[in-house]
């Protein structure tokens, strides 16, 4: 065929093998890894051969070898378990808890083999068990075995296998004193496993042993293939061995046929492996020898790169033809993928030495082709007659003409007539071709091969319309326009030979690098601002693409939908698969990068395509990646998040094993100025590292925002208990299960109950006390007071009473002089006088011998008094005694003669003095508290009578020591003398009013 001719077929050689290289330009620290492991909380540890102990958590590398401890740097096996991981080396164990070693002596350690709670030692001599002591011992079993090279050994249930390099054995138990030691086979045997029924022994040349469990004489030989090194089951039923000449041979595990392989011409960079393994996210991993190693990635993308048949690694132009995908490489022209292989086209003029930007196909399936400055590629495909000879049996000549296809290639360019060499985007239409020129506008244009002649309708440049001549995308609306965007970030559309300008609403400067038509909504893929829509039909109110999860990058260079009606984008970071709701609304988002197998990492702008199948077609920087739509195997798993680290003002206290107090009821005690702690953790995820977020929150706190930072510190933390809670998620926000840390900070003494009880305790004990001492300094205050005023009421009243001793003997001579006078004129009057004279002294006598009377017994020497003076009196005068009490007069108690010093008073200076008929009036009433008297006189008026009175000391000093007597007993301010005036302002009176406690005999 001439097609043959025309391309190179170079076959599709292993394509499912997707394999992502981790090697020394990546942090490594060697080439050679002879084992990997993964720890619970997701880290890869890898051991080297010379370059000591790796750390991998999907990003970074961390690195030790013997100047950090190590005991050698030449490791063979690896074992990890809670937080320690043991590590077999070449001159014995070192295990590694945290970041310190522990060396033990002993021979080169081949494999661990954990069971029932010991650790097993396979070494280059004989078994050997480790101690939780830390100590290291040899299992005898026969001088065969211990001597040997144990390089396997699993238990499957019933019996421990053992694959020495002289055979293979069958035992009950690994102690010393085991009787039942079966020899199976004689070979060098370097690994055994069990599967199903089965034992699976592999020998380093003879092939693979297949044996019976329960019969071990019912056996097979797979001889092929030969110097493994190591065998696994990946995927439930498949058994992968490992070489170190072939790669890895995959073999299905029922009928023990071989599935595929994996070598270098999949992609490995060494035949030489070592071992392979499977994380928890569902990856398998593979270690060799001299190539670093791969993560060997199970999904729906199938990549293309220069290891499998392309010409180049950068994929410029993606288009889907008829005949099959054509790409173009780097500078390398042209490429055609179909059924029957990877087809570059040959060189066949400097056209194919340039980039070539952008392709498509028209509808007699030619291919148009636009490149950087070599202007336009017109591959056109035609069927032409040829003639074809034969001979018959009569040797006779038959010619018969068949149609035979053939290409010929077109050069459109500036040498032509053509605008511009630097074209963008091209566009088949049905009657005319389309191109968009990098600075001279979009040109509409027909091309006739037959004579070579070049026929431009329009150039749409500023002229029409077009502001921004840098166009960076064009395609044709099912409507009928055709849509550009540009660098700026302009949008139009030409119509009827018409330009119109689309406002998106987008800030000036933001380009549009991608046009994308779906249902009734135009697409927007921006640089930096992300996928803008609006409806296509009306496309004036553009929203930037929103939703609860966010694209992983916002430089958008490609967009497309699958059959699926998920929009996938394209961007520096590799692609992301977007569900969308009817309203346009982002359900979710699934990110495929480098680490999910999109080896192409950064996709070329607009280099994308969907075949007749369904398939997508992505080009990248790094090749060509094309997406089968069905539903991957593999599901991404639940985060774990742990903890790493606790600090306490930025020392870390290493003596906690996390683990232990992580979700328990544990509590870190700390000392009162332990208040400022740090907390570290940490979710590994080895396919997304930079996509894990966390949130973190301190007792029942409202959870912080989702942040990247694994690292919370606190200041300043108040005393008392406290919980620190954090959570993750990973790239597809699934959220791992929160952990908690519990701490208490104890508080000061000042601030500790007991403390505060105590000091309130000795608080109330001493105010008690001094309570108690400030109430008896007051009682003895008062006694003492009261002794005082009990002494002065006393002096008082010898004063009073030595007042009345002067004042009788005056009266006694008055009253005596007026009896003589009354002898011969008034006899009766006399015989009155006497009689209550008489009575009114032993009166006196009687009541001033005591400290208290009855008010009854001093109104009664008040009458006895005032009838006396009564009867001395020049002038007439009446008096009225007005008793209100409750209780009765003969209760209430009183001083004796505190009263008669304000009656004399008011009858002697007042009534007598005055020229009206005299009167007096004496009143007793009584509160709740007191003892009320009132002493009313109808004379001068106080004030008048005082100043004219001729003083006497007599007069004077008793009333002077009756006010006396009466604020010791009742207080100041009880007595009230005030002068009694009419309406018109004279003087009617005196009132002398005063008041007592009241004070009763019961």
């Amino acid at each position: 065929m001439i097609v043959c001719c025309c391309f190179g077929t170079i076959q599709l050689v292993a394509q499912n093998s997707q394999l992502r290289s981790y090697t020394i330009a990546d942090g490594l620290p060697q080439s050679q890894v002879y084992d990997i492991v993964q720890d619970d909380m997701g880290y890869l540890w890898l051991g080297t051969q010379g370059g000591g102990l790796a750390n991998f958590d999907g990003e970074i590398f961390e690195v030790w070898n013997e100047s950090d401890g190590l005991l050698s740097n030449y490791i063979d096996a690896l074992y990890a378990v809670n937080d320690s991981l043991f590590i077999g080396t070449k001159k014995g164990l070192s295990i590694k808890v945290k970041n310190n070693f522990v060396n033990l002596e002993a021979p080169q350690i081949l494999q661990f083999f954990p069971v029932d709670g010991q650790l097993f030692l396979a070494t280059k001599n004989g078994l050997y068990a480790y101690s939780k002591n830390k100590l290291v011992s040899k299992v005898n079993f026969n001088s065969e075995i211990d001597n040997s090279e144990i390089n396997s050994v699993f238990f499957d249930g019933n019996y421990y296998w053992l694959a020495t390099n002289k055979a293979l054995w069958k035992l009950k138990d690994l102690g010393d004193n085991t009787t039942e030691i079966i020899k199976v086979e004689k070979n060098n045997f370097k690994s055994v496993i069990a599967h199903n029924n089965h034992i699976i022994a592999a020998t380093f040349d003879d092939g693979v042993f297949i044996i019976d469990k329960a019969t071990t004489d019912n056996r097979f030989l797979m001889p092929e293939p030969s110097r493994i090194n190591s065998m696994s089951i990946q995927n439930e039923d498949e058994l992968w061995i490992t070489t170190d000449n072939e790669g890895v041979t995959i073999v299905e595990t029922t009928t023990f046929s071989e599935i595929k392989r994996l070598n270098t011409a999949s992609g490995l960079a060494t035949p030489h492996i070592r071992k392979v393994i499977n994380d928890e996210n569902g990856n398998i991993w593979i270690a060799t020898s001299g190539g670093g190693f791969y993560k060997y990635f199970q999904n729906n993308f199938k990549h293309y790169d220069q290891g499998t048949g392309l010409k180049g690694n950068r994929i410029y132009a993606v288009h889907n033809a008829p005949d099959g995908l054509w790409f173009s490489t780097s500078e390398k022209g042209l490429t055609k993928i179909d059924s029957a292989g990877i087809h570059p086209l040959p060189n066949e003029s400097t056209f194919f030495d340039v980039k070539i930007k952008t392709i498509t196909s028209d509808a007699k399936g030619n291919i148009w082709a636009g490149s950087d400055n070599r202007g336009l590629l017109f591959r056109e495909t035609k069927m032409v007659d040829s003639l074809v000879f034969s001979s018959s049996e009569n040797y006779l000549i038959q010619i018969d003409t068949v149609s035979v296809e053939r290409t010929a290639n077109h050069i459109i360019d500036e040498s032509k007539g053509f605008p511009s060499d630097w074209v963008r985007t091209v566009i088949a239409d049905d009657d005319y071709i389309w191109a968009a020129t990098y600075a001279h506008g979009i040109v509409k244009f027909k091309y006739y091969s037959e004579n070579d002649s070049l026929v431009i309708d329009k150039t749409f440049s500023s002229r029409d319309g077009i502001t921004d001549m840098l166009i960076k995308s064009m395609v044709k609306a099912a409507d009928g326009k055709l849509w550009y965007a540009t660098q700026k970030g302009h949008l139009g559309y030409m119509e009827n030979n018409k330009v119109t300008t689309v406002e998106t609403g987008l800030e000036e400067q933001t380009a549009i690098g991608s046009i994308l038509f779906h249902d009734d909504t135009i697409f927007l893929g921006t640089s930096g601002k992300g996928i803008w829509y609006a409806n296509s039909t009306n496309p004036v109110n553009f929203q930037q693409l929103k939703g609860s999860k966010r694209l992983s990058s916002n430089n958008i260079y490609q967009l497309i939908f699958d059959d699926q009606g998920n929009m996938w984008a394209g961007s520096e970071r590799g692609v992301d698969k977007i569900e969308l709701s009817a309203t346009n609304e982002i359900v979710d988002i699934y990110h495929f990068g480098r680490n999910d197998g999109f080896l192409g990492i950064e996709t070329c702008l607009n280099a994308v395509d969907k075949d007749e199948d369904g398939n997508l077609w992505f080009g990248a920087i790094y090749g060509l990646t094309k997406h089968i739509p069905s539903e991957s195997k593999k599901t991404a798993a639940a985060p774990k998040v742990y903890f790493t680290g606790v600090e306490e003002r930025y020392k870390s206290i290493d003596s906690l094993i996390l683990k232990d107090w992580t979700n328990t009821s544990k509590i870190l005690q700390l000392t009162p100025d332990q208040t400022q702690l740090g907390f570290s953790f940490r979710t590994v995820d080895v396919d997304h590292p930079n996509e894990v977020a966390y949130r973190t929150r301190l007792d029942d706190n409202e959870w912080s925002p989702w942040v990247k930072e694994n690292k919370q510190n606190f200041a300043g933390l108040a005393y008392g208990a406290h919980t620190f809670s954090v959570q993750s998620r990973n790239y597809r926000w699934q959220e791992s299960e929160p952990i908690a840390f519990r701490f208490f900070i104890d508080s000061p003494l000042y601030q500790k109950d007991w403390f505060q009880w105590s000091v309130l305790a000795l608080a109330v004990v001493l105010l008690l006390g001094f309570g108690w001492w400030y109430i008896r300094k007051i009682k003895a205050k008062n006694k003492a007071e009261q002794e005082r005023l009990k002494t002065q009421n006393y002096l008082l009243t010898l004063e009073q009473k030595a007042l009345q001793l002067q004042m009788n003997p005056h009266f006694i001579f008055n009253v005596l002089n007026g009896v003589k006078a009354m002898a011969g004129t008034k006899p009766e009057k006399m015989d009155a006088t006497i009689n209550s004279f008489a009575i009114l002294l032993r009166e006196t006598l009687q009541n001033s011998r005591k400290e208290q009377i009855g008010l009854d017994q001093e109104i009664k020497a008040l009458k006895h008094y005032i009838e006396v003076e009564q009867l001395m009196a020049q002038k007439p005068f009446e008096y009225l005694i007005k008793v209100k009490t409750t209780p009765d007069a003969e209760e209430i108690l009183i001083p004796p003669m505190l009263i008669q010093p304000f009656v004399e008073n008011a009858i002697r200076h007042g009534i007598l003095k005055g020229e009206k008929e005299g009167k007096l009036e004496i009143g007793f009433t009584t509160s709740k508290t007191h003892l009320h008297c009132s002493i009313i006189d109808n004379g001068l008026g106080i004030f008048k009578s005082q100043s004219e009175k001729v003083k006497t000391d007599h007069q004077s000093m008793a009333l002077t020591v009756t006010k006396e007597r009466l604020v010791s007993i009742a207080g100041k301010n009880t007595l009230h003398i005030s002068e009694i005036k009419n309406e018109d302002g004279s003087v009617e009176g005196t009132k002398i009013a005063f008041k007592i406690p009241l004070l009763t005999d019961y």
